[in-house]
């Protein structure tokens, strides 16, 4: 008779496994450099992570809603538009000569298209192995330039747009703001001059024969301003009014003298 291992199993049928391993997964802890299972493991935390932070934010719109501001008046030309908070940054960039004006292309597509660009293609852009930020200063150091403008430019427009808010609200910035001056009565029997009817993007905000509407009436506008004052708005805007809605400077100055005779 052979002589047998000690550890030998015998069963009765071989196509019965000798041992039944419960479908559960290892201990990844004995096994050093490995990394634990996609699922349910890893995507269960992110699961729970998620939770968590959807709970809490819905928790915090329920118990501080957004704030909701002023009915629009088309008659208010102290309003500031701004857009929202993580926008701010671009719209600062805005005000700059460099990307603005005539370069405006540069500051709304040049710039950004650039920056959001080089994040899109960083896997390609840096191929390095290292993974410590002090090891990579290329990428590390354009990281935090970028964070830095980004925060820089959204903290200079929130300080401009306080401080017009304070300027326009008095003094020291306290109380309430001053309600918007009724308009001047339009007198229907004013007819605007050819010089007024070619422009019609003027026309849209001051109405056919300058009796006002979403801007202010101008009828009687020469009484106010001067031709200087007036060619110093239509060049560089005021209140809503945006600048540079006509670009030739002898049209400006037709249209400025036009205006500043109306008394």
């Amino acid at each position: 008779m052979a002589k047998q291992d000690k550890d030998a199993t015998f069963v009765g049928d071989s196509r019965v496994s000798a041992k039944r391993i419960p479908n559960i997964s290892p201990s990844y802890s004995d096994f050093p450099g490995k990394t634990e299972p996609f699922w349910p493991n890893f995507l269960l935390k992110e699961w729970m992570v998620a939770a968590v932070c959807l709970v809490g934010f819905l928790i915090l719109t329920v118990s501080h809603p957004s704030p909701l501001t002023d009915k629009a008046n088309p008659n208010d030309t102290s309003f500031l538009p701004l857009p929202d908070w993580y926008f701010l940054f671009l719209y600062q960039l805005l005000k700059y000569p460099w990307a603005a004006g005539d370069w405006v292309v540069i500051g709304i597509i040049g710039i950004p298209g650039i920056a959001f660009g080089a994040l899109m293609l960083a896997p390609w852009l840096d191929t390095g192995k290292e993974r410590r930020p002090s090891k990579r200063p290329v990428a590390t150091g354009l990281m935090l330039t970028a964070l830095v403008a980004i925060f820089y430019l959204t903290w200079t427009a929130n300080d401009q747009a306080n401080h017009l808010k304070h300027k326009s609200g008095g003094e020291g910035g306290g109380g309430t703001p001053p309600a918007a001056a009724a308009p001047a009565p339009a007198d229907s029997s004013f007819k605007a001059d050819a010089v007024w009817k070619a422009q019609a993007s003027c026309m849209g905000c001051h109405g056919g024969n300058m009796e006002g509407g979403m801007g202010p009436n101008l009828q009687k506008i020469g009484s106010e301003l001067d031709a200087t004052q007036i060619a110093d708005i239509i060049k560089n805007g005021k209140g809503a009014m945006p600048p540079k809605l006509i670009k030739d400077d002898a049209e400006i100055q037709k249209l400025a003298e036009y205006l500043a005779s109306l008394k």
